[in-house]
């Protein structure tokens, strides 16, 4: 293979200097200016006329490899004007699968740049696909890319390679040849490095970061990532006036946090928020879930403008069984009488009137607002008379059946089984299927989907938040050690990790009785299906309760596999009616 080489230098390598290469100061960084010269065309694994590449690293050119390719198909004329690159020239190359092997070591563990990095990069990727070797997927850095962005209009009219290098006054000057090319993009790389620091970016990631397009807000607040703790937890962004703007979690806070100022970050209401914030402010926990409910009870208790979800725990509705000889159902905002019946809580208004739709269907429970009596009676409604009420308002039922026949299956829905109000369901959706009223038959499938999805998770809620006390413990990755939570009545009142190779009982102790004080069920549902989600892992075990974890036997659960198939049916993902 025809090449220009010197190999009188030691190779550095990304991974043996730094653990994260895109912390490497530029100066140290090891690039491979790339260039080639192809055929035209979409990149199909072939079309490759010549191949320069020079490697270079603080500012030292450290070795060179050219060659000119067998692009395996006729060159077209214009090609051949544009480039000087002759048929008769490529005849004894090379073939570009006996190239990539030696281009592929002497790109190895170097970050790759090119001028218009996506054209070079197609082109090689397909090679490589093509002819069975693996592309490294090596970190790229485009010289267009940075030059827009480090370069004004006034000081260029456009950001070509002849451009650029006739701006900076380079000694080698582009002539559509590999190798003249790519040694003319090392003088322009070295340009544009030179002008990044008035940028404050002095990283391999940082550059990287730059060429993409981030906004100027975020380059200008970038700084308030520094210094964050690499830990779980919960970071804050807060105002000048120390007001809290937004709020979030994440396994490392300082990563999490350095990606709001990228620009995979392109939330409007992120780019607005990161104007306004003035600090972050971390809040180090032992663990994720720890962090998650951090999380969830800081929203609750600030109500960051920027927050969308979890905002109001407050705002959630309830079906509530009323307490009279003829009980309703009826949406109320909390549960103020232990002892009732109550279905929920549902995030909306809307949802819980699907629900109680779906318990209008199944049984006769009454549906009109007014305060009955045993003795007195009062005129019936339209309901009445359609038979959808057994109009215990004119005393047509007596109290005792009417318990029997509508509010007993509601309260053993909620407690227990809910089939006596599952089963009209789905015989009524059967019906209408059959006689090809669809339409009818999905308004009665959405309204039993949304009242067993609230009894399944009333029912998983309350075998969790009966438990006056239980201990968990999950294995730590990183140190050895164990991840230990202590809930009581579905809150987290601790939370800690035991050292490696030390028993974990010390430790549980300790947290013991430190722990919060929780003397019911107090916390909101999400902080309670957070713990359970963590609870439920395979990798978790539980290490002591004061009771049985239990679910009914026959309860809501059991329906799961029929929830599932009417919320993808719902959502158009199934056609197939519940059965």
């Amino acid at each position: 293979m025809p090449r220009v080489t010197n190999v009188d230098y030691v190779q550095g390598t990304l991974d043996t200097l730094l653990d994260d290469p895109a912390a490497r100061s530029l100066r140290e960084t090891t690039f491979v200016v790339v260039d080639l010269e192809t055929t035209g065309g979409a990149p199909d694994g072939g079309g490759i006329t010549e191949i320069g590449a020079v490697k270079v690293r603080g500012g030292e050119e450290l070795g060179v490899l050219a060659t000119l390719v067998d692009p395996g198909v006729p060159i077209p004329p214009f090609i051949t004007v544009l480039t000087g690159i002759t048929q008769a020239m490529t005849y004894e190359a090379p073939p570009i699968e006996r190239v990539l092997p030696s281009f592929l070591e002497f790109l190895r563990d170097c970050v790759l740049v090119a001028h218009n990095a996506s054209y070079d990069v197609g082109f090689l990727k397909a090679a490589c696909a093509r002819h069975g070797y693996r592309w490294p997927n090596p970190k790229v850095l485009d010289t267009v890319a940075l030059a827009r962005r480090a370069m004004t209009r006034d000081e260029v009219p456009n950001h070509r390679l002849g451009t650029l290098a006739a701006h900076f006054h380079t000694v080698r000057q582009p002539t559509h040849r590999a190798l003249d090319d790519a040694q003319a993009t090392v003088e322009v790389l070295h340009a544009l490095i030179g002008r990044l620091g008035s940028f404050r970016v002095h990283t391999l990631g940082d550059a990287i970061e730059f060429a993409k397009a981030v906004t100027p807000t975020q380059r200008r607040k970038r700084h308030l990532a520094d210094g964050l703790p690499h830990a779980p937890g919960v970071y804050i962004f807060r105002a000048a006036d120390g007001r809290p703007l937004y709020v979030g979690t994440s396994g490392d806070i300082a990563t999490r946090v350095r990606s709001y100022f990228t620009a995979g970050e392109k939330r409007a209401r992120i780019s607005e928020m990161l104007a306004a914030a003035e600090r972050v402010e971390p809040v180090e926990c032992a663990h994720s879930l720890e962090a998650e409910v951090r999380e969830l009870r800081l929203i609750a208790a600030h109500a960051p403008p920027y927050n969308r979800r979890s905002k109001y725990p407050e705002r959630v509705v309830w079906l509530k069984l009323t307490a009279e000889a003829y009980p309703r159902l009826s949406l109320v905002r909390a549960v103020s009488e232990p002892e009732a019946a109550y279905l929920g809580p549902f995030s909306s208004r809307r949802s819980a009137e699907l629900a109680a739709a779906g318990v209008h269907d199944a049984v006769p429970l009454r549906q009109c607002t007014l305060r009955l009596s045993t003795r007195t009676r009062t005129p019936a409604c339209a309901l009445a008379e359609l038979g959808r009420c057994p109009a215990p308002c004119e005393h047509r039922i007596s109290a005792e059946d009417y318990l029997e026949r509508a509010a007993t299956p509601f309260r053993d829905a909620i407690s227990g089984d809910p089939a006596p109000l599952v089963d009209p369901l789905l015989a009524r959706i059967r019906k209408l299927s059959d006689a090809q009223r669809y339409e009818e038959a999905a308004v009665l499938r959405t309204r039993m989907a949304a009242l067993l999805r609230a009894a399944v998770r009333m029912q998983r809620l309350s075998g969790l938040t009966g438990i006056a006390e239980l201990v968990a413990a999950r294995r730590h990755q990183a140190t050895g050690g164990w991840e230990l939570a202590i809930v009581r009545h579905g809150r987290l009142a601790a939370a800690g990790v035991s050292p490696p190779r030390v028993h974990p009982r010390s430790t549980i102790d300790m947290l013991r009785i430190t722990a919060e004080t929780v003397l019911g069920p107090t916390a909101s549902t999400e902080e309670s299906e957070r713990i359970l989600s963590w609870l439920e892992r395979p990798e978790t075990r539980l290490v002591q309760m004061s009771a049985g974890w239990a679910s009914p036997v026959r309860g809501a659960a059991r329906f799961r596999d029929l929830l599932i198939r009417a919320e993808k049916a719902a959502s158009g993902k199934d056609s197939t009616e519940s059965s």
